[in-house]
């Protein structure tokens, strides 16, 4: 397991990707960070043991890592794997309906890639040694994706390539929408609210789940009988919420300012949320105690 530490790291000294398409590194980070703040031991401690010991447990450092090697020929294979292309203007996901279309064929898609991992980190309460499964990999994917398939875009329409195509400005530089919810509302967010403050950001979104705005929702955001299911739960909200917040009003070379950024900044930040609260419900279920029953009735048998 800690071999794989060596090829982390050099990925991260080396490989930059500026643009790319998924939540922003701050996102991504927040997202790890709140999963891990709410690990109960046992899965505390196989995260730690699947993380190479140059990240001294820190999920976070590495949550950024699928990103950042994507167009190695490796990995090339991955690049599919962070978005789902849905039916223009269709505002809905059914699963069995797009793999038909060719969308998400062989679940090449970001919900198929969460089961595909889920599935795989089953294997490490087993004490599974199978070579087709690079555990320290499977983590670091299910964790990067659960925060891909809550950014709502990265359910997006084909055409437009879920906004990347739709060109305008934000503020006084050009963008686009994606990247507009990938990485523009959180910056500015840091900007005019937190002194560029990631850990208070962080901390502002835990409170409104612990004690705050959010925190009668907690228990809906966990309801989940079958990890291998929910994924297509979370790409119906974020297709709902793109229609809804995303496109909405949005035309061609139009500048986006005060109005947008202020209106969508509390469902980016829950969404981000909600990606934490998930992912590390799916991490204690996948690494409790094999004889936790309570773990086992929400994970059904792999297939």
């Amino acid at each position: 397991m800690r071999s794989f530490g060596l090829l982390l790291f050099v990925a991260l000294a080396i490989v930059l990707v500026p643009g790319a398409v998924s939540w922003s590194k701050e996102g991504h980070m927040i997202t790890c960070r709140i999963a891990q703040n709410l690990l109960k031991p046992e899965a505390a401690h196989a995260v730690k043991q699947l993380l190479p010991e140059n990240v001294n447990g820190d999920l976070s450092a590495l949550c950024v890592w699928p990103d950042q090697i994507r167009h190695w020929y490796k990995y090339r294979w991955t690049s599919p794997l962070h978005f789902i292309d849905t039916p223009d203007d269709a505002c809905t996901f059914d699963h069995s309906r797009i793999c038909t279309l060719g969308d998400c064929v062989k679940d090449r898609c970001v919900a198929g890639a969460i089961q595909n991992f889920t599935s795989q980190l089953s294997h490490y309460k087993e004490g599974s040694t199978d070579r087709r499964y690079n555990l320290t990999e499977a983590l670091l994917f299910l964790s990067h994706f659960m925060g891909d398939i809550h950014q709502p875009l990265h359910v997006g329409f084909t055409s437009d390539e879920g906004g990347n195509t739709i060109d305008l400005r934000w503020f006084r530089h050009k963008s686009n929408l994606h990247h507009v919810w990938d990485r523009e509302i959180i910056l500015q967010a840091l900007k005019d609210y937190y002194d560029k403050d990631v850990d208070l950001l962080q901390q502002a979104i835990e409170g409104n789940f612990t004690d705050g705005l959010w925190h009668d929702d907690l228990l809906s955001w966990r309801d989940c009988d079958d990890l291998l299911e929910c994924p297509n739960k979370y790409a119906v909200e974020s297709i709902t919420i793109a229609c809804k917040w995303g496109y909405k009003g949005v035309k061609e070379g139009q500048t986006l300012s005060d109005e947008y950024f202020e209106s969508r900044m509390p469902i980016v930040m829950r969404r981000i949320a909600q990606g934490g609260v998930r992912l590390a419900m799916y991490l204690n279920a996948l690494f409790a105690d094999p004889d936790n029953e309570q773990a086992a009735a929400i994970f059904a048998s792999p297939t």
